[in-house]
């Protein structure tokens, strides 16, 4: 009867840490997918995307990137287009991308 209740909490405390760890193929824990989303505006705060990966995440919204600078609000902005119209365009570190 020990044997069982020791072996069953073994395999609780094994099986906790292994269930509790995520994994997010973005490489940016404040995104839950690589679905660009299209929002009124960008939210300020650390953005941990690189130049790169904004530009990707632009064209998947289907905009074309000309210019892309960090502001101090942690903000990738920049100028694009988008049927051959331009914009300026904003990715917060959500991973949303707004017109600005």
């Amino acid at each position: 009867m020990k044997f069982g209740i020791i072996l069953v909490g073994a395999a609780a405390l094994t099986a906790g840490p292994a269930c509790a760890q995520a994994t997010n193929s973005v490489g940016n824990d404040a995104v839950k997918d690589s679905t660009p989303r299209v929002a009124a505006s960008a939210t300020e705060g650390a953005n941990s995307f690189t130049e790169g990966q904004a530009r990707k995440r632009f064209a998947k919204a289907g905009y074309r990137v000309s210019s892309l600078v960090k502001d101090d609000a942690g903000v990738w902005v920049g100028t694009a287009t988008k049927s051959g119209k331009p914009v300026k365009v904003g990715l917060d570190f959500k991973g949303n991308v707004a017109r600005r």
